[in-house]
């Protein structure tokens, strides 16, 4: 299981080095469609990895679409001059599958800016939590935890869960659909189980907080395990 993880690990350092990239690239700019900038980092992920496979949709989401989670498909939107954008990648590199998400501000506005930094401060809350009560902590406790952080840093979290398994491609026909799969407030299960085959589960945690009255969120995923 070591193994797994260590693939695991390099899977998500590369999908890192490519976020890098991207924001090296000065690919966020206003004027750009968030299917122009979806297209680019495809084609920079080729580029830099030779990568053309992902195990999900590759979002792209700027301005009031970053309300919305995965699995809604929002219009189309420009980016504006002072906007704040979110992406959320899953590249597989090598039959091993990367998920990450980040956040971006363009402009100075001071609330998009905390909302952003927000994530990442709850993000490593949610890791720090995980670390101390992995072996008892199950997937609702998790889900609970990270709704009352959104509450705490003054934000309202915008899924119904905030993470899910992750390993070798194909995972989703490997271990199913099952909602055990998921950190949600129904999974009672402990994330600490092994899956139905007895093998060790990895965990991908996500922090999306979202601020309907002003119509922005903010994305932040990595592996947790």
């Amino acid at each position: 299981m070591a193994d797994q993880l260590l693939q695991l690990q390099a899977a998500e350092k590369k999908a890192a080095l490519l976020f890098l990239a991207i924001q090296d690239r000065k690919f966020l700019k206003a004027g750009i469609s968030e299917e122009e900038l979806n297209k680019l980092i495809f084609d920079l992920a080729e580029e830099m990895f030779g990568i053309t496979k992902y195990w999900h949709k590759r979002i792209v989401r700027a301005g009031k679409n970053t309300l919305m989670p995965y699995r809604e498909n929002p219009p189309n939107l420009l980016l504006e001059s002072d906007d704040i954008v979110f992406f959320d990648f899953g590249p597989v590199f090598e039959e091993w599958e990367a998920d990450f998400g980040r956040t971006y501000v363009i402009g100075d506005c001071k609330r998009k800016i905390k909302l952003k930094n927000d994530i990442e401060s709850a993000w490593w809350d949610g890791k720090r939590f995980y670390d101390l009560n992995k072996n008892d902590l199950t997937g609702a406790d998790l889900y609970f935890f990270t709704k009352n952080l959104a509450e705490k840093y003054g934000w309202e979290f915008g899924n119904k869960h905030c993470g899910h398994i992750i390993g070798e491609f194909p995972h989703e026909k490997i271990q199913g659909e099952s909602s055990l799969n998921y950190i949600q407030p129904n999974n009672h299960q402990l994330l600490s189980a092994n899956d139905q085959h007895g093998n060790e589960r990895f965990w991908i945690y996500e922090v999306h907080f979202i601020d309907r009255r002003h119509e922005i969120g903010g994305f932040f995923e990595q592996l947790i395990s």
